[in-house]
């Protein structure tokens, strides 16, 4: 995985999220709910629902639930949960086990800024703040950030992780939720604090956001996330690769809603891990996988990883890397 960051020569193209395991922090214990189907509140206090066997709660924020009615009076309605007290031991416990010769240790960030705002506001009228009240909007996402920040800093003091797992969802499959101009306003310099921060504790920085992120590409480059993962495939990944310069290593292309169906062949699920090897690896620093992590169904999921362990290592020993990451032509 290190090999393709650094535009050496790997043994093989896969998933750089299979090398990295998570350790068992008690931020992330602390922010999650049941997976029993019922409404609980995260350390947040947003009411959230997580059915069994779903990959992640949910918010389910109404009128008469939501942590900040209004965004005026966000500093009276909002508190931010606490650092101080928590048990670290389990995660040092589990970062002292570990092979970092072999494996990354992990921190999973969920919910970052844009995230966190809607979580606490519901979706319409955090949308409707961003654009109506922007300098309120950015207060309470400097706390937010905040709050961010000393997670990283506490989780370096405790366990030292190798990369931080920041999870933020800036679009859909269409678009940006939020116009350029205002992800930029308002997001992006508490963003790069935060990026900055992981790199000061000595963590790559990987951002997750399976959906379009293809207008604001050279803002990521430019804020230092290392790693941008989900890259779906409804953006334009070769001009991205073009556009960034290759500095922005990109982990995804595989079209999860195209082989993740029932009733599709095994012929069709191997077909589209190798377009995706064959369309974005040649320009390197990427990592071939499925945006959102997996497929749902079983047998889907085993087909692609198979694919891509075979193809994966075939298309490495045939397309070497010779120097300045130059191909052969």
């Amino acid at each position: 995985m290190m090999a393709i960051f650094n535009r050496e020569q790997p043994d093989y193209y896969g998933d750089f999220m299979a090398a990295l395991d998570f350790a068992p922090d008690p931020v992330f214990a602390a922010d999650s709910v049941p997976d029993d189907g019922l409404e609980h509140r995260d350390s947040w206090g947003t009411v959230c629902v997580k059915l069994p066997g779903s990959p992640g709660k949910h918010p389910h924020v109404t009128p008469e639930n939501a942590v900040v009615k209004d965004v005026t009076a966000w500093r009276e309605q909002l508190k931010v949960p606490a650092l101080e007290g928590l048990d670290w031991s389990a995660a040092r416990e589990f970062a002292a086990g570990a092979d970092r010769s072999e494996r990354f240790v992990g921190l999973f960030s969920a919910q970052g800024l844009f995230e966190r705002s809607h979580f606490l506001m519901g979706m319409e009228d955090a949308f409707c703040a961003y654009l109506e009240e922007p300098e309120e909007m950015a207060d309470m996402l400097r706390e937010i950030a905040d709050y961010k920040i000393a997670v990283l800093r506490e989780a370096a003091r405790q366990f030292q992780p190798d990369v931080v797992f920041f999870q933020d969802d800036w679009g859909s499959k269409q678009n940006l939720f939020l116009p350029p101009t205002v992800w930029r306003e308002l997001i992006k310099p508490l963003h790069a604090e935060i990026v900055a921060t992981a790199h000061e504790c000595g963590m790559l920085f990987v951002h997750h956001a399976d959906c379009i992120c293809e207008p604001i590409v050279e803002d990521m480059v430019e804020i230092g996330i290392d790693i941008w993962q989900g890259a779906i495939p409804q953006n334009d990944l070769p001009a991205i690769q073009e556009r960034t310069g290759g500095e922005l290593a990109i982990i995804g292309g595989i079209d999860a809603p195209a082989v993740d169906i029932e009733h599709i062949g095994e012929e069709e699920i191997r077909a589209e891990v190798r377009r995706a090897i064959d369309a974005y690896c040649p320009a390197g620093r990427f990592y071939p996988s499925i945006p959102s992590g997996k497929c749902f169904r079983a047998w889907n999921d085993a087909v692609v990883n198979d694919e891509l362990e075979k193809y994966g290592r075939r298309w490495a020993r045939e397309h070497p890397i010779l120097e300045a990451g130059q191909r052969p032509s």
